[in-house]
């Protein structure tokens, strides 16, 4: 496999996937963010998720309860500097892409792609929390 060297290459990349591979390295994207102190619902629903035998009842399930912390956590960006909070919103947005369903998919969706956004602007609230000039992307 070639190196990827920048996000034309990744999104290119990660064009020519199938859905379910497209999917489950959504959710590598997602869990690949160490929040210091994350719902247990999103654990669980990250814990489901990368499990290989869950079936598409449990995949709705999860994506409910990650679209749903993503939404409540949103309201939180921008306005205060609670970057763990912030980081919390986008990791459930970056689940919530990567486990929406095929039927709410519009045509050519990405949604490894949508989740890696949201997973790296994750690391950059993590980076404000620790004040940190290394660039994890």
């Amino acid at each position: 496999m070639p190196k990827i060297t920048n996000d034309q290459e990744l999104k290119s990349a990660l064009d020519k996937l199938p859905d379910t591979a497209q999917r489950a390295i959504g959710l590598l994207f997602a869990n690949n963010i160490h929040l210091p102190e994350a719902r247990s619902e999103l654990a669980g629903v990250l814990e489901l998720a990368l499990e290989s035998d869950y079936d598409e009842a449990q995949c709705a399930i999860a994506y409910r309860t990650a679209k749903s912390i993503a939404t409540s956590t949103y309201t939180a960006c921008g306005h205060d500097t609670d970057w763990e909070a912030q980081a919390e919103h986008f990791v459930a947005a970056a689940c919530s892409a990567a486990l929406t369903p095929r039927n709410l998919l519009p045509p050519r969706a990405n949604p490894a792609w949508k989740a890696a956004i949201q997973s790296r602007m994750a690391n950059n609230c993590l980076m404000m929390t620790e004040q940190s000039a290394t660039i994890q992307n």
